[in-house]
């Protein structure tokens, strides 16, 4: 298949993420195609309510080719556990799907030529919460410039989704202060989750809001 747009593969309405991945295919739209391994594209429950967005593979993740494998995989399903919650039941993506050489961050050409991938996984997925996870997911979700730590703790309205921006695994693997900001960040993901499911058409368009 050659490479294109995502939006290439929506014909007849039948479009779902089996299918978005072959358009991604062995992707080399970008100079990251020659310098990853694999193509990390996501995993999870193709219809789950909550879905994570972190920023890019990391080195077990390029060589595995699944999204937060390793140690900070491995305390995303320890968090994930402490709200009743399994991997198998979340969908978890990047903003990449290739990873940058040396764990370097997305440059913008890299980022434009991945985002319609993601806006089509976020599409097909429709989850009722978005978690961003870490600086970087959680700015460009958000398009905006502000550090995570003043944006978690809070829940954000955009397209009509519910956002919800936590630290990212791996800053409690360095820092073991943030193992309690994590676990205070998964506490109010289930209690949005769980509002989400109360009230489905309570979604503001737009604004921020605390919780």
């Amino acid at each position: 298949m050659s490479e294109g747009s995502p939006h290439d593969l929506l014909t007849g309405g039948s479009a779902d993420l089996q299918s978005l991945r072959a358009v991604l295919g062995d992707c080399h739209r970008c100079p990251l195609g020659d310098t990853r391994t694999t193509v990390v594209f996501g995993v999870g429950d193709p219809g789950a309510r909550l879905m994570f967005i972190g920023e890019a593979p990391g080195r077990n993740e390029d060589l595995q080719g699944e999204p937060f494998v390793g140690a900070a995989g491995k305390l995303l399903d320890e968090l994930l556990a402490s709200i009743g919650l399994d991997r198998s039941e979340v969908y978890i993506a990047n903003v990449l799907k290739c990873r940058p050489p040396g764990n370097r961050d997305p440059l913008p050409d890299e980022i434009d030529t991945c985002t319609p991938f993601l806006n089509e996984q976020v599409r097909l997925i429709a989850p009722d919460v978005i978690a961003t996870l870490g600086n970087f997911a959680t700015r460009h979700v958000l398009r905006t410039e502000r550090p995570i730590s003043a944006l978690r703790g809070r829940l954000f309205h955009v397209d009509g989704r519910r956002i919800v921006p936590i630290f990212h695994p791996a800053a409690a693997l360095y820092d073991q202060n943030k193992r309690a900001v994590l676990a205070d960040d998964f506490r109010r993901l289930r209690a949005v989750l769980d509002a989400a499911a109360d009230d489905p058409e309570d979604v503001a368009t737009g604004q921020p809001s605390l919780f």
